[in-house]
This record gives structure tokens, C-alpha cells and sequence, in this order.
């Protein structure tokens, strides 16, 4: 059986960003992927419950997911709602259903508060990235599922053919 990957759905093109829109990942592995029937599409915040379209959300003072799973740090809109909480619970739930559907590896979104593996935003909202884990990832990263961003294609496809 080929390895099945949990991919963040607004990758596959899923409406499901805080703006309403997909960000499709036009490559040919993923074309390839498909074909193959590996990809899970996912989306950890609406699952955590938070509706689409939704105002922005960054984890504040450049803390990262784990701050935020270690109770140090929340995950804030940029209008000053706590949306922390959906986070968590949107990041538990995407462990559960990529174990639920045999997903040992992981493709998410960068720079998402959620599903960010290289970098998220600051908290400012200015636009300032900085390395680290959004919640999501951090989550999946403490069950043993390996986390790729959507610049690590070649990557997860060397991963993946070592998982074959």
C-alpha cells in the first residue's frame, strides 16, 4: 500500500483560508499524488471550528506553537479575539484523522499560525516572519508525524519513497 499524506486542504485547492480561498500547489508531484489516491486533504482550523472567512490570526510576541501548547503564549485575530483554543482543538483534530488515515508524513501550508513548519508571523501583523512551528505542526511533530512545508516538495518525495 502507497503512503497516504495529509496534505493542508487549501493546498488542494479547498476554499478554506481565513480569506476564503484555496492556494493551490501546482507542481507535478502533487498531480502525481493525486493520481495515486495519497492525499488527505485537511484543514486543522475549521475543524478547530472557526469559520470561513475569518479575520487573520497570528500567535503573538513571536512565541510558536509550542509556546502556545505550553499555556505561553495565545493565538490572537488581528481584531484581538482569543481564537486559541480552536487551535488547539483544530491541531488535535488533524493528528487524529491523519492517524484515523495511516498518514506518517505531512504536508502543510508555511507561514500559517496553524499548519507553519520553516516560519509563522510574528503577532504584529506587519508582515514579519520568523522561524517556527505553528500549532498544527507542533502537534504533529509531538505525535511522530513528519511535517513538510509546501518548499519542501522534493523533500517529502525523497521521504516518501523510502516509506514505499
Amino acid at each position: 500500500m502507497l503512503p497516504k499524506i495529509l496534505i493542508s486542504a487549501c493546498l488542494l485547492g479547498r476554499p478554506v483560508r481565513y480569506d476564503g480561498k484555496g492556494k493551490p500547489l501546482n507542481d507535478p508531484l502533487i498531480e502525481r499524488w493525486k493520481a495515486e489516491d495519497r492525499l488527505v486533504g485537511y484543514c486543522p482550523e475549521q475543524a478547530g471550528g472557526l469559520p470561513t472567512p475569518r479575520p487573520p490570526a497570528e500567535i503573538e510576541d513571536g512565541m510558536n506553537g509550542e509556546d502556545v501548547l505550553a499555556g505561553r503564549a495565545r493565538v490572537l485575530e488581528v481584531t484581538g479575539g482569543d481564537v486559541t483554543a480552536e487551535f488547539i482543538e483544530g491541531g488535535k483534530k488533524a493528528v487524529a484523522f491523519a492517524r484515523e488515515h495511516g498518514c506518517d508524513v505531512a504536508l502543510l501550508i508555511d507561514g500559517s499560525p496553524s499548519c507553519g513548519s520553516g516560519f509563522i508571523y510574528d503577532g504584529s501583523f506587519s508582515g514579519t516572519r520568523h522561524p517556527g512551528f505553528g500549532v498544527t505542526a507542533a502537534l504533529m511533530h509531538r505525535a511522530g508525524i513528519e511535517v513538510f512545508s509546501d518548499r519542501e516538495l522534493e523533500r517529502l518525495a525523497e521521504r516518501v519513497q523510502s516509506m514505499s
